[in-house]
């Protein structure tokens, strides 16, 4: 008994050319959509950008988001001040606010 005789789909090897590819199945269909994915780059949130940036832009950037780090540091700073908060604490807030959204930023490979 062939498999066309017992209602199974055929091998590869017994298919001939001129017969027209069988109909996926939903399941078969998500398989080969994700195996044709994977020779894609993984995006992120962001997506990627075509082109990579020049090192002007990207240093300008970089300057850019570091003095909005220093904004928000000096803005966290006047309002702890302005709520009588102890100095210490005031120091070591802006100062952890401060080294963490630079590690952030300078780890970041969009920019």
């Amino acid at each position: 008994m062939t498999a066309s005789e017992s209602g199974e789909r055929p091998a590869p090897a017994e298919r001939s050319p001129t017969q027209p590819e069988p109909e996926l199945t939903p399941r078969e269909a998500r398989q080969r959509e994700r195996e044709s994915r994977r020779g894609e780059r993984p995006q992120g949130m962001v997506p990627g950008r075509e082109r990579r940036r020049t090192k002007l832009e990207r240093g300008s950037m970089r300057l850019v988001a570091t003095g909005g780090i220093i904004g928000i540091a000096v803005v966290l700073g006047v309002v702890l001040v302005g709520q009588d908060v102890a100095g210490w604490i005031v120091g070591l807030v802006v100062g952890l606010t401060s080294v963490i959204l630079a590690a952030l930023l300078w780890s970041s490979r969009q920019l």
